[in-house]
């Protein structure tokens, strides 16, 4: 198997308005290897969530690619891809009704269905045995994106994208998703990519770090090498 998961070749996003091509994303480039966590951070507006839109094609890249175990991700079906590289937003966007609904989601898509067993042992694993019956809309924001977490680790995805999934929560449920996702993704060794704008938080969380500013690379490396205590 190809020893890099993910590659970012000189990605490049632009809008074409009229008052001329607008940079969103300019010639990103970097490597991940299989178990690693990348965090990409920024400030508002510098391509943090669109570099992760495009690492699952939610948005297509005007220039350059992206590897995927060495294959040009171009060459997938989409869907297949995004069952492969799954992704966790800013907020739950839950679909109406019950947890377990939202569980069984993306498999169903792919034609399995979980049964009920598997479906409380996704809810488990994010600390929410129990709750497969409660509907969304009762669920507290904290909940609903541990429901959130849930569905995308249903899929069983090779990488795991986030969007600072921590940064619409109150400090109390920051810290436990955080708490939680770090301990998911070094259980199963899962290739990640951590979108933030808390330094600390990349310092807590990253193997490697990359820095955005105005939709630019402006370093990539280790946190010892770019966050400065």
């Amino acid at each position: 198997m190809h020893s890099t998961v993910l590659e970012a070749v000189r990605l490049c996003r632009t809008l074409d308005l009229a008052s001329g091509p607008r940079f969103l994303l300019r010639d990103v480039s970097f490597q991940l290897e299989h178990g690693q966590v990348l965090a990409v951070l920024g400030p508002s507006g510098a391509g943090k969530s669109t570099l992760l839109r495009m690492l699952n094609r939610l948005d297509e890249p005007t220039k350059g690619t992206m590897l995927f175990h060495g294959k040009d991700y171009r060459e997938m079906d989409p869907r297949h891809l995004r069952r492969r590289i799954g992704i966790v937003m800013q907020h739950a966007y839950l679909f109406p009704g019950t947890s377990a609904l939202n569980v069984r989601y993306g498999p169903l898509q792919h034609g399995e269905e979980l049964a009920d067993a598997q479906v409380s042992e996704w809810m488990r694993q994010v600390g929410m045995a129990g709750y497969e019956d409660r509907d969304v809309a009762n669920l507290s924001g904290g909940e609903a994106q541990r429901v959130s977490i849930a569905r995308a680790l249903a899929n069983q995805p090779e990488v795991l994208l986030l969007d600072e999934p921590t940064s619409s929560l109150d400090d109390a449920s920051k810290q436990d998703i955080e708490r939680l996702l770090v301990s998911l993704v070094r259980e199963r060794n899962t290739t990640c990519v951590w979108v933030t704008h808390d330094v600390a938080q990349a310092r807590r969380v990253a193997d490697l770090v990359l820095k955005l500013e105005g939709g630019e690379a402006a370093g990539l490396g280790t946190p010892q090498e770019l966050l400065h205590a």
